[in-house]
C-alpha cells in the first residue's frame, strides 16, 4: 500500500469509528463531533472509558494496536453497563461492530465509575495479561529481540547455540511491514504450520532514528531476501511461499561492504575499493585447508581436534590412500598450528578457481573465492543499465524497489533496448541503500556470494550480548559455555564474560534486601 492509500484507509477507519460510536459520546457528556476528529476522538475516549491518555499513542503502533483494540471495545462497553461475558465475547468476535448494536439500540447509561473496579478477578487478570503482552510486543517489536544462531556460518564470533539479544534501536527500529500479524512471533506460529500473519495490509517502509549507521565489518541481523522455503502446508507444485519482507527468515551474518563501495575477492581475500578489508580482532574468518600426511607417525586427532577447537567436518579427500585430510573450517592460526604437527607434511589452503553459475550474479564468470569487482547500490547514486550491468541491478528494480505509483517495477529487454515501466532507460537511480553480508566460514556459509545484496529495509538489528550458549553436543552441566554466557558479540580484544560480575551483583542485591527487612523489622 501507499501512503496515499494508508490516508484513505485512515479516514475510512475513523467514519467506521464515529458512525458506531456518536451516541456514545453524547451520553458519556461529549460533542458529537468529538467522535469524528481522527486523534483527537482518541483521547476523549480515553477520557470516557478512563485510560490514560498516552495510550492514544499505542492506537499508531502496528501490531501494538491490534491488541489494544479489544481492550478499548471492552472498555467501552464497560462504562455502559454492558460487562457481561456475552458483551465482551460479540465484541472481540466481531473485530467491535458489536458496539453499532448497542450504540443504536440499548440504553446509554453511561457510569464513569463502572470501569475502576473489575467485578471479578477474572477479568482483571485478562486486562493484566492483555497489558503485559503489550509491553513485551513493544520491547520486542523496536527495542530487543532475543535471537538463536542456527549454523556456523560466523563460527568463531558467534557459535550455533548462542542466544542473542538483538538489538532494533542500534540502526533504527523498523515499523513493523505487515501490521495484522500474532504478536512476539515470527513467521509462523509456533508448534503448527500456519502462518502466524496476514499479506494485507502492507504498511509502507518506515524506521525510526536510528543512533548510528552500519559500518563493515559489523555483525548484522537481516532478512533474508530471497526467501521462499516452504515452512507452511500449501498445493503441490507450488514453488514455495512468497513472504512479505519483515517475515523473512532472519540471517546473520558480518556486513563486509557498505553502500557505494567497490567490492571484490581475491583468493579468498575480500578487497573495498582495492584496498584489503580490515576486520575486527574478534573476527577469525575460516577457509578449507588440505592437511598432508606422512603415513608414519600417528596423531591424536581428537586431541588436536579439541586443542584447536574444530566442530565443522573433517574427513579424508580419498578413503583409499587415506594421506590427505581436509578440513572444511580452519582458521589461518590453526593452519599455522597444523604445520607444527610432527606426522604433518604440508597444509594448503584450497582455493575456488572454476567458474560457479550458483554464484551471483549467476553467469558463470565467478568463484565463491575469486568474485567482483561489485559496485554496491547507494541511495540517490545512478548507473548505468545495459545489457552486461543489468543482471546485477535486475533483482533491484524488480524486487527491492517501486516505482512513482508504489507498485513493481516492469522491467523487459528487448533486443539491447532496456525499457523500464514501458520507457527506454539508459541509467538507473537507486532508491534505498544495499549492503554485501558474508559469513566468516567462508566455505560454509550462504551469503551475498550467491543471492546478491541485502536491501536497507530488510535490516533487522545489530547482536549486541550474548545471554545463553548451549553445546547440545556436550553432556551434562557442560552444555552450557560458560565462558560465552554474558558476553558482548562486537567490542575491542578478546570476548569477556560478565555472568560472575552478574552473579556478585545478584547476591549483593538479596543480601542488601534482606538487612534492610531486618533492620525495618527491629525498629518496628
Amino acid at each position: 500500500m501507499t501512503l496515499y492509500q494508508w490516508f484513505v484507509c485512515f479516514l475510512l477507519m475513523q467514519i467506521v469509528h464515529f458512525l458506531g460510536t456518536w451516541k456514545m459520546y453524547e451520553a458519556a457528556g461529549r460533542k458529537r463531533w468529538e467522535a469524528a476528529i481522527p486523534v483527537y476522538n482518541a483521547i476523549v475516549l480515553m477520557k470516557i472509558i478512563g485510560k490514560p491518555i498516552w495510550w492514544t499513542l499505542l492506537l499508531f503502533i502496528p501490531i501494538i494496536n491490534l491488541i489494544l483494540f479489544p481492550v478499548l471495545w471492552i472498555a467501552t462497553l464497560s462504562v455502559f453497563g454492558k460487562r457481561s461475558t456475552l458483551d465482551r465475547f460479540l465484541a472481540v468476535i466481531s473485530c467491535g461492530l458489536y458496539l453499532y448494536y448497542v450504540n443504536y439500540t440499548q440504553p446509554l447509561n453511561y457510569n464513569s465509575d463502572n470501569n475502576l473496579e473489575p467485578k471479578n478477578k477474572a477479568t482483571d487478570t485478562v486486562g493484566s495479561l492483555l497489558f503485559a503482552i503489550i509491553v513485551a510486543t513493544l520491547v520486542h517489536t523496536y527495542l530487543i529481540q532475543p535471537f538463536t544462531i542456527p549454523t556456523s556460518s560466523l563460527e568463531k564470533s558467534l557459535l550455533v547455540g548462542d542466544f542473542l539479544f538483538v538489538s532494533k534501536v542500534n540502526y533504527g527500529a523498523r515499523v513493523p511491514m505487515t501490521p495484522v500479524a500474532l504478536p512476539m512471533v515470527h513467521d509462523s506460529i509456533p508448534l503448527t504450520k500456519n502462518k502466524s500473519y496476514l499479506t494485507w495490509p502492507q504498511v509502507p517502509y518506515l524506521r525510526l532514528p536510528a543512533i548510528e549507521t552500519i559500518k563493515r565489518s559489523d555483525i548484522v541481523v537481516f532478512n533474508w531476501p530471497v526467501d521462499t522455503v516452504h515452512y507452511f502446508f500449501e498445493p503441490k507444485g507450488k514453488p514455495g511461499v512468497i513472504k512479505p519482507v519483515d517475515k523473512k527468515s532472519n540471517y546473520v551474518k558480518r556486513c563486509v561492504g557498505v553502500p557505494g563501495d567497490s567490492l571484490s575477492i581475491k583468493e579468498g581475500i575480500v578487497y573495498i575499493d582495492g584496498n584489503i578489508l580490515q576486520l575486527p580482532e574478534r573476527a577469525k574468518p575460516q577457509f578449507s585447508y588440505a592437511v598432508a600426511l606422512d603415513g608414519k607417525t600417528t596423531i591424536d586427532f581428537e586431541y588436536l581436534l579439541k586443542d584447536l577447537d574444530i566442530t565443522d567436518p573433517v574427513y579424508f579427500k580419498n578413503q583409499e590412500r587415506r594421506d590427505t585430510l581436509l578440513f572444511s573450517a580452519l582458521t589461518a592460526a590453526g593452519a599455522a598450528r597444523l604445520k607444527n604437527v610432527p606426522g604433518i607434511t604440508a597444509v594448503e589452503r584450497q582455493i575456488a578457481t572454476t567458474a560457479n553459475s550458483a554464484i551471483f550474479p549467476h553467469n558463470n564468470q565467478w568463484s565463491q573465492d575469486n568474485f567482483g569487482p561489485i559496485y554496491i547500490p547507494k541511495k540517490g547514486a545512478r548507473v548505468a543499465i545495459n545489457t552486461k550491468t543489468l543482471p546485477f541491478y535486475h533483482r533491484i528494480i524488480t524486487d527491492y524497489e517501486q516505482n512513482e505509483a508504489g507498485e513493481k517495477n516492469d522491467l523487459k529487454l528487448i533486443g539491447d533496448e532496456i525499457l523500464l515501466n514501458g520507457v527506454v532507460i539508459k541509467d538507473y537511480t537507486f532508491k534505498q541503500n544495499y549492503y554485501w553480508m558474508m559469513g566468516d566460514n567462508r566455505h560454509n556459509s550462504e551469503d551475498s556470494r550467491y543471492w546478491g545484496f541485502v536491501p536497507e529495509d530488510h535490516i533487522v538489528g545489530k547482536p549486541i550480548f550474548i545471554w545463553l550458549s548451549w553445546d547440545s553436543n556436550a553432556k551434562g552441566i557442560n552444555k552450557i559455555r560458560w565462558n560465552r554466557v554474558f558476553t558482548t558479540v562486537s567490542g575491542e580484544g578478546q570476548p569477556q564474560s560478565y555472568f560472575k560480575y552478574f552473579l556478585i551483583a545478584l547476591a549483593v542485591f538479596f543480601i542488601g534486601e534482606y538487612f534492610w527487612k531486618k533492620r525495618k523489622e527491629n525498629k518496628v
